[in-house]
């Protein structure tokens, strides 16, 4: 775990504009309280590369956090171990309850994400939290009230529950359902499966 003095100390890199970067991951992501979201950038400060996981609930423990983000780079964007130094920022966004500020969680997460940056040879960049009353970089004091920890549910819907039922009216005038005189059936939604909880964006 870092408390905020020592990640402070570390100089990360700054987001030129940690508006647009929030706003687009936001919109790629759509994460809920309870989700993280690690992102890649090149020297420009363009996202390459971005994944969003749910971890345990529970787990306090940075070794886990860290071995999560490690696996979710590797598949989104190739190392840059080879290179003398790093060319490329790894960022981290954590959407959770609570109030503003650091807190111990958040003290995890950024000791994950500087030991995963550099296990794949990336520079360790900003951690972004999203709570309820909006998005502050920790360490860097920028923050914005939108999009924020509720913001997901104003976006677009990406699965149908329910479709609308068959009436008489589908069958053409004339011809008879080949259910009439058999009682019918009660309507109901049908039932769908669960959506992976993993988004990823960019390329290998």
């Amino acid at each position: 775990m870092l408390d905020l003095e020592t990640w402070t100390a570390l100089g990360v890199p700054l987001l030129r504009d940690p508006r647009e970067f929030v706003l687009e991951l936001h919109r790629l992501h759509l994460p809920q309280p309870g989700t993280v979201v690690v992102a890649v950038l090149d020297a420009l400060h363009r996202v390459t590369a971005s994944a969003s996981f749910a971890p345990w609930p529970h787990d306090a423990d940075g070794w886990l956090h860290r071995n999560a983000i490690l696996a979710h780079l590797r598949q989104v964007t190739a190392h840059d171990l080879r290179l003398p130094s790093p060319r490329r920022t790894a960022v981290l966004l954590r959407c959770r309850e609570g109030a503003t500020g650091w807190t111990e969680p958040d003290g995890a997460w950024m000791w994950a994400l500087r030991d995963a940056a550099g296990l794949h040879g990336l520079r360790c960049g900003a951690y972004v939290a999203l709570t309820p009353t909006g998005w502050q970089i920790l360490g860097d004091g920028r923050s914005g009230r939108n999009p924020h920890a509720g913001s997901w549910a104003q976006g677009p819907v990406h699965t149908v529950t329910e479709l609308a039922p068959r009436t008489a009216r589908d069958t053409p005038r004339g011809q008879r359902s080949p259910r009439s005189g058999q009682a019918e059936r009660p309507w109901g939604p049908a039932r769908v499966a669960a959506i992976e909880p993993v988004r990823r964006t960019g390329t290998r």
